[in-house]
């Protein structure tokens, strides 16, 4: 099981569109691909099921096909986490559902996190339960590769999913407050290894409780949503273009130094995705990614180049991101 995070603390760049299609874009060539919808928002859930799908998993009472279902036992404080749900929305591509409920889980795992001091195994439990909610699901699903999108904050619930990842891509929008939000998030990215790593060392001696390693490796950065002029962004996106290469540098890599490459020649720049305009209010409607629409969808002339343009760009981006998992696409 390989796991990657979408994470920045600052909402609107695109993070769950660029979820949604990374998973279709897996599992279309061939890689067993689980998304996970851990943002409280449940936006990623909601751009992959129905509405009356979502209505039957989302009851009055119990949620048992959701994430805050699985979780549920925890939070009533009555056992460990329940079997999960994967929702199965094609052979290599399947989901495991958010809930707007999920929010109730942060105080219980802000309260769990210094009892792990104390080798405290109910504690140790919470904290690994969005771990091993996907692990268990990885496992039934026979999934490769896990893709998880994550709320824009650095909350509780925000802590103990990025702890379950291996790796951790950061989209962007070329703007001040993309850039202030880097700054803010690599310390806090550091602290919370940090700490992980000192926990493990406290971690109580059982043999089915099976704890993430945290590494949460930042791999690199999308910029999405830019203007595009001639193929260019335009001018007021420039100049917070430049910057990025360097405060990532220096805020999620801890490094610093004078030799800043371009956004262009950077090696932890793993693309800057076009803005496709109508093409995502198309996808919505057919609910599909925009890289599958056709022309009974709408898209037609201008649009289907459009559409062809989006799949090599996800395409090319699939490529790095999973290379850098360890997961080759063909």
């Amino acid at each position: 099981m390989k796991t990657i995070a979408f994470f920045n603390n600052k909402g609107g760049v695109g993070k769950t569109t660029l979820v949604y299609h990374l998973a279709w874009m897996f599992a279309d060539k061939g890689i067993p691909t689980l998304a996970v919808d851990l943002d409280p928002q449940a936006n990623l859930t909601a751009m992959f099921l129905t509405e009356d799908r979502i209505e039957e998993i989302w009851p009055d009472g119990d949620h048992p096909d959701t994430v805050y279902g699985a979780i549920s036992p925890i939070l009533r404080g009555i056992g460990d986490i329940a079997e999960p749900h994967a929702e199965l929305i094609t052979e290599n591509l399947s989901l495991l559902p958010g809930d707007l409920a999920l929010s109730n889980f942060e105080d219980k795992l802000s309260d769990a996190w210094p009892r792990c001091h104390n080798q405290d195994e109910a504690a140790f439990r919470t904290i690994s339960a969005f771990y091993r909610l996907m692990k268990k699901a990885s496992d039934q699903q026979n999934a490769q590769l896990v893709l998880v999108d994550v709320g824009p904050n650095l909350g509780a619930i925000n802590r103990s999913s990025l702890i379950a990842v291996d790796q951790v891509v950061l989209p962007l929008a070329p703007d001040l407050f993309s850039l202030q939000g880097l700054k803010n998030l690599g310390p806090t990215l550091r602290a919370w290894r940090n700490s992980w790593q000192e926990l493990l060392k406290k971690a109580p001696s059982n043999n089915d409780l099976i704890l993430p390693e945290g590494k949460m490796s930042p791999t690199g950065y999308v910029v999405l949503q830019h203007g595009v002029r001639d193929n260019r962004p335009v001018i007021a996106y420039m100049k917070w273009m430049k910057r990025i290469p360097q405060v990532f540098r220096e805020s999620i890599l801890n490094e610093l130094g004078s030799n800043i490459p371009s956004v262009e020649d950077d090696r932890y720049n793993l693309s800057v995705l076009k803005h496709y305009r109508s093409l995502m209010p198309m996808a919505m409607e057919a609910r599909k990614p925009m890289f599958f629409l056709k022309p009974n969808d709408g898209a037609i002339g201008a649009h289907m180049e459009a559409v062809r343009s989006c799949y090599a760009d996800f395409l090319e981006l699939a490529k790095i991101i999973g290379k850098n998992a360890g997961v080759e696409i063909d």
